[in-house]
């Protein structure tokens, strides 16, 4: 594998469940893969899995398999709209989420032999504060906190983000406010996350834009459908292309900490 190759990795996730992590995690992807980027969407939610379920696929294998050694990644990837490839994680087995170093090291593995051919991996991550989100938001280059205008989802945030700092080093978060009835209520979302950040941890948070509610998404969801594929007009699909155009300028990553080695490794490490 040549390390030559800058992979972009981003972590979605938000302390909270219910903040909408795995749709923005899809439509984000997806609006890459529409700019020409080659992505895949790993779905690391390893006790309940729901990538799948969102956008109607039915995996065979999933990543599970791979860790028992009968598979490798590509033969579990689901192909997603506009060539997205998934990785499925499985559902509901409690095994899963307890991944020893051994297993964390096998994950690992199977993703160097990615790197060749990907630039963009985002990371759907679970819902709390458990070592498997730490772990693979601390490897990650970005961090993409997502918030809704509900007291626990600052409140959960912010602890995720002080763990992340305290804990790992982890200095920057972009943080990006989710189903917002207005353009001000992502802004004081985001100002009330930086009032308590700023007095209390040594970080930096930038804003990088709001997803609005709309009806479209609700159906998107019913019909298990990204919302950027199914109502490409919408209000959210415009704001999902907005947030891809700014992800898309966020710098690589140089060396070493750029390779998708290096995430593999710093996951291994946090294991």
């Amino acid at each position: 594998m040549s390390s030559e190759h800058p992979v972009q990795v981003i972590a979605v996730t938000g302390g909270k469940g219910g903040v909408g992590k795995s749709n923005v995690s899809i439509n984000l992807s997806v609006c890459l893969a529409e700019k020409g980027r080659q992505v895949v969407l790993l779905d690391a939610d390893l006790g309940l899995a729901n990538i799948d379920v969102l956008l109607g696929l039915t995996p065979k294998r999933n990543l599970e398999d791979v860790l028992a050694g009968e598979c490798s990644l590509e033969d579990i990837m689901l192909e997603g709209p506009a060539g997205v490839r998934i990785i499925p994680a499985s559902s509901g087995t409690q095994k899963m989420t307890m991944l020893g170093a051994m297993e964390h090291a096998g994950l690992i593995h199977a993703f160097s032999e990615l790197a060749d051919q990907l630039d963009v991996l985002v990371i759907d991550t679970a819902a709390g504060i458990s070592d498997s989100v730490v772990s693979f938001v601390r490897a990650a280059h970005e961090v993409l906190v997502v918030v809704c205008d509900e007291p626990s989802s600052l409140t959960d945030a912010y602890a995720l983000i002080k763990l992340l700092n305290r804990d790992f080093g982890v200095e920057r978060f972009r943080v990006l406010a989710n189903m917002t009835r207005s353009t001000q209520e992502g802004r004081n979302l985001y100002s009330k996350l930086v009032q308590v950040t700023d007095r209390f941890l040594d970080v930096t948070l930038q804003y990088v834009g709001h997803i609005p509610f709309d009806d479209s998404l609700r159906k998107a969801v019913q019909r298990q459908r990204a919302v950027v594929d199914l109502s490409p007009r919408s209000k959210s699909a415009m704001a999902f292309r907005q947030l891809a155009d700014k992800v898309d300028l966020w710098p690589l990553p140089s060396t070493p900490r750029g390779h998708l080695e290096f995430f593999v490794e710093r996951l291994v490490q946090g294991a």
